[in-house]
């Protein structure tokens, strides 16, 4: 009677290596994790976590008046009217004094500060929801204010003026507000803020 033939036994593959390569990774990764979590809550990184934070902040319903001293019923709704033959306005005239303090609306980032072609003397705010905030026919900036900065409503950004396309005309402040899709009529946002802002001295 002939023996079952022999079946040679079967070796165990070996995962170790594996496994160490695997914890390898996870450990480099919770300690890449926690360094970067502690860097972000660092004072180095305060500028870019506000930003962050406004990056995912909604767009406001209601803005403060920009204007020391005026109130939004006091501001005609020009928006949509026609400028010449090729364009409309882009926003509310708010007229005041000479010198008159011109404020952010919103928190935001300074993302540009000008002096060229129809806005004269301005400052641009990039604000919650992404949303960039024009100010234009500044008669100056704010001292010391720098591209980069971090405003809060209510922070001074310059003065009423005439700078740009207005001279000749009654000092004011162009005011628009532009989202993904353009600009839009700031007027009703500042009406709906007056209740919580009310004038300002």
């Amino acid at each position: 009677m002939s023996s079952p033939p022999h079946t040679p036994a079967r070796t165990r593959r070996d995962y170790a290596p594996q496994l160490r390569r695997i914890l390898r990774v996870v450990c480099v990764a919770a300690v890449l994790a926690a360094a970067g979590h502690w860097a972000w809550h660092q004072p180095f990184m305060a500028k870019p976590r506000a930003i962050s934070a406004l990056a995912a902040m909604p767009a406001p319903d209601a803005l403060a008046m920009p204007v020391d001293g005026v109130h939004a019923r006091q501001v005609a709704d020009s928006f949509g009217a026609s400028r010449g033959s090729d364009r409309s306005h882009e926003g509310v005239d708010i007229f005041a004094p000479r010198g008159t303090t011109v404020r952010s609306a919103t928190p935001g980032l300074v993302v540009a500060i000008r002096d060229s072609g129809l806005g004269g003397r301005q400052v641009w705010v990039m604000g919650p929801g992404r949303q960039r905030h024009y100010y234009a026919h500044l008669d100056d900036w704010a001292p010391l204010l720098q591209v980069g900065d971090l405003v809060q409503a209510g922070d001074p950004l310059g003065t009423v003026g005439t700078t740009g396309n207005a001279r000749g005309t009654p000092p004011h402040l162009h005011y628009g507000v532009y989202a993904s899709d353009g600009a839009f009529d700031p007027l009703p946002l500042l009406h709906a803020g007056y209740p919580a802002t009310g004038d300002r001295p």
